[in-house]
């Protein structure tokens, strides 16, 4: 059994035939906040255990929840920039379970009334294709705390510091048809997030993560029964977990077995997922109204405030990179993937004149050296401004693109200016057609058998000659007198 991804999704090709994936997702996002959901306790990441806890978070008795209004405006600001409706009413319910780090025994959820309505983003393919993402719904929640195992053989311990925090669980229509499109979904998800700075959106630090459902099909059939692959926490780990899940349901499908609705792990380790628990449905729950929260009610104002302060967005910037600056759709959509990446380029094209070459030089180079440093770009040793200057170099022929990235280079270790290393170690362009001519002259009369194989037809020899004149020149010489000379010579 393989796997192979075409433009409309991914296949399993089984014993009988091809079947196709279906995935929806649900994603817990971390309100950006300073305080926690309904108490006024610290939601900071990384404190001692239970260092964040409020009577409230506790479930001391007689403790009332307080929202807090900042988090409100953090949901409502995230459904704006997903494109969706924003509900003037909604409701905080109880949904019942009983976890030990879930002290009240109960979470405060909403079901029926959320914040958020249907909405709907673009994600962005790797071949340079959009595709929509209906949005179901975001909802906002309190998480729970946290379970230690590794203090003691005998005890389980629990640390409330996430207890209260505000999450907005987000969750999309079963849209995706393949690991990748999921991949994508979260990128530009995450992209949102940060730009709107609704959420840190940082997957390592567990401010965001994502539950896959997944189930398979006949390609146009009804969709099949779908198992839930729970608290997935990168990119990666999303990709192979709904990977192997699509070929575990074929392969119990193909053998005539059922799919049993459920809960999974995934076990990184294994590449594998496993059965965590059958699936609840929300009857389970039994949810009901808080009775100590009354119904969240927004006036249109309100709502119509927030959207005017929203900033300009992934997608909106994308269009203006391609009107203002006539990037390519993939250029553009890869500068402005990260907040990080597209607050570089607006720097970087304030003071460089050229800015498809700055993009060029981002994109290329600058990645290239990020990536193989392992550093991300607000950290990168090259300044915008620094970057402009290089740019500037190569725009009114100072340098040519070949001297460029050696000055890159010494950019990079140094943290110099690129003028000041031109100056110094004597990189400036030769453009000089005089005395370009004379090392033209040198190289023909060294390789008179090559100039006469090139003048009997050998045209794919002038690549060789340009090279010898670069070589000869110290990569100085400007590259199109050189061309422009050499057809000339050549030509005699």
């Amino acid at each position: 059994m393989n796997t192979a991804t075409t433009s409309t999704g991914m296949i399993v090709k089984g014993n009988t035939g091809d079947w196709e994936v279906i995935i929806g997702l649900e994603v817990h996002a971390q309100i950006a906040s300073n305080s926690k959901l309904f108490s006024g306790a610290a939601a900071d990441f990384g404190a001692d255990p239970n260092q964040h806890v409020s009577l409230v978070d506790a479930a001391m008795p007689g403790m009332l929840p307080v929202i807090n209004e900042f988090c409100i405006e953090q949901a409502v600001k995230t459904g704006l920039g997903l494109n969706s409706v924003i509900n003037l009413q909604s409701v905080f319910d109880r949904k019942n379970y009983f976890y030990a780090d879930l002290p009240q025994g109960y979470q405060i959820s909403q079901y029926k009334q959320p914040i958020v309505g249907e909405g709907l983003i673009d994600i962005d393919m790797e071949d340079g294709t959009t595709k929509q993402v209906r949005i179901t719904r975001l909802h906002m929640e309190q998480d729970a705390g946290k379970s230690l195992h590794e203090h003691s053989p005998r005890y389980t311990y629990i640390d409330l510091n996430r207890s209260g925090v505000a999450l907005m669980e987000i969750v999309t229509e079963p849209d995706m048809r393949s690991p990748q499109e999921a991949a994508a979904f979260m990128k530009k998800l995450r992209a949102i997030l940060r730009y709107l700075g609704t959420c840190e959106a940082d997957m390592e630090k567990g401010n965001m993560r994502c539950d896959a459902n997944v189930s398979v099909r006949k390609p146009g059939a009804e969709f099949g029964t779908r198992c839930e692959i729970k608290n997935l926490n990168s990119m990666r780990f999303l990709q192979r977990a709904i990977e192997f899940e699509a070929q575990r349901q074929v392969e119990i499908l193909e053998s005539g077995g059922t799919i049993i609705q459920e809960t999974r792990l995934f076990d990184s380790g294994k590449g594998e997922t496993r059965s965590m628990r059958s699936k609840e449905d929300a009857h389970d729950y039994r949810y009901f109204p808080d009775p100590d929260l009354l119904p969240l009610i927004l006036k249109q104002d309100y709502v119509d405030a927030i959207r005017v302060s929203l900033p300009e967005l992934p997608d909106q910037k994308k269009k203006r990179y391609m009107s203002e600056y006539g990037l390519t759709a993939y250029d553009a959509s890869v500068l402005v993937a990260e907040k990080a990446t597209a607050d570089y380029f607006e720097q970087l094209v304030k003071q460089a004149s050229d800015a498809k070459l700055a993009a060029n030089w981002m994109t290329a180079e600058l990645f290239a050296r990020l990536n193989k440093a392992g550093v991300e770009i607000d950290q990168s040793p090259i300044a915008p401004e620094k970057l402009a200057g290089l740019i500037k170099l190569i725009s009114d022929n100072t340098i040519s693109g070949k001297i460029a990235k050696d000055v890159f280079d010494i950019m990079w270790e140094t943290g110099q200016d690129a003028a000041a290393i031109v100056e110094e170690r004597g990189l400036k362009q030769v453009t000089d057609t005089g005395a370009i001519a004379a090392v033209i002259d040198q190289v023909i009369a060294e390789n008179a058998d090559k100039v006469a194989e090139y003048r009997s037809g050998k045209d794919k020899l002038f690549g060789f000659f340009v090279g010898q004149v670069m070589k000869l020149s110290g990569g100085k010489a400007n590259p199109g007198a050189v061309n422009d000379l050499l057809k000339q010579k050549l030509g005699q």
